[in-house]
């Protein structure tokens, strides 16, 4: 397998105001989200980034899709650099993260033809695409509604939708099963395995270690914003559960810190 991503010592480091430093109880300006941080994921694997809340996950994905950028450090996304080529990245890319909203205003149909004209995709595969991904998830029938009134579930699947209008190759999850319903988190996995076996590659960051466990080919685990394993889940359980794993290494990162 060739190597589609690859992020090189990825650094990115966050001003805390006074409020800030209180709510995290720290005495430091200065945190650093992301440290040194190095990967690489394969064409048609699934890689997951799995790590406890604050671990620099999200972070390292906004770098991954140009929404932000990184103090130091490169990565390439298909051979395009997300610090030189950011267009470039976000044409080869989709990006759902919980924390992106929809416009409250505007209905799931208007969204899909403006994000598909943004992408100066022709009416035809337009409505293709839309029939397609609006049949699978259910949101043919809300259709016309608007966002503001939609689920909590239907947003998400909607989000997920416009997401891919483009058709991408490279697929960035941040936490795509988060707040959602038994139901809507089964449908949103099945349907990432099934983009896998169309072949794309897709990053996903959680903190749940069964979505891993069902999903990655291979994953890493992210503790204080640096890399602490990084291996295919054959490896990483070899000899105990995933969980495990995780926890004597997050107790052995921890101890190291004090």
């Amino acid at each position: 397998m060739s190597i589609i991503l690859r992020t090189e010592d990825l650094v990115k480091t966050f001003h805390l105001s006074s409020k800030q430093q209180k709510l995290q109880k720290t005495k430091e300006k200065v945190i650093t989200a992301v440290d040194k941080l190095s990967f690489e994921a394969y064409e048609g694997e699934v890689y997951g980034l799995l790590g406890p809340n604050g671990a620099g996950k999200t972070t390292t994905l906004r770098i991954l899709a140009t929404l932000i950028k990184a103090d130091s450090g490169d990565a390439y996304v298909d051979g395009s650099s997300v610090r030189a080529e950011p267009e470039m990245v976000r044409s080869k890319i989709g990006f759902l993260t919980s924390e992106l909203k929809l416009e409250d205003f505007f209905t799931p149909n208007f969204l899909f033809d403006f994000f598909a004209n943004l992408r100066h995709i022709d009416p035809e595969t337009r409505k293709q695409r839309k029939d397609e991904l609006f049949s699978k998830f259910g949101v043919d029938e809300f259709a016309e509604v608007k966002v503001a009134n939609l689920s909590t579930g239907m947003k998400q699947k909607a989000s997920l939708v416009i997401s891919i209008v483009h058709d991408p190759k490279i697929i960035i999850f941040d936490e795509p099963t988060n707040g959602l319903d038994v139901l809507t988190a089964k449908v949103v996995t099945d349907f990432l395995l099934e983009l896998k076996a169309q072949g794309k590659t897709i990053i996903v960051s959680t903190h749940i270690f069964s979505l891993v466990e069902k999903i990655c080919d291979r994953a890493g685990i992210i503790i204080r914003g640096k890399m602490v394993a990084n291996d295919s889940l054959e490896n990483l359980t070899r000899t105990k559960p995933l969980e495990d794993v995780f926890f004597d290494m997050y107790a052995s990162v921890m101890e190291g810190a004090v």
